[in-house]
């Protein structure tokens, strides 16, 4: 897995992560909207992490930037 994902992409999405996952939770409880929350703010947590997103990688997107020789 190449990383795709640049500084700000990782940090908005760490960021937001754990945000979603603040409301989903504690906030809105066991309910189905919680529960979808707390899965999207896992999976930012993750691709946040990682540096790597699957879905820009099937849509050619590529925030990373590469330095020039």
């Amino acid at each position: 897995m190449k990383p795709n994902e640049g500084t700000a992409d990782r940090i908005i999405r760490l960021i937001v992560g754990v945000v979603l996952i603040i409301i989903g939770w504690p906030v809105l409880g066991n309910n189905t909207l919680g529960i979808i929350l707390d899965i999207i703010g896992v999976i930012l947590l993750v691709t946040g992490i990682t540096g790597f997103c699957t879905l820009y990688k099937i849509l050619g997107i590529n925030t990373l930037k590469v330095p020039k020789e």
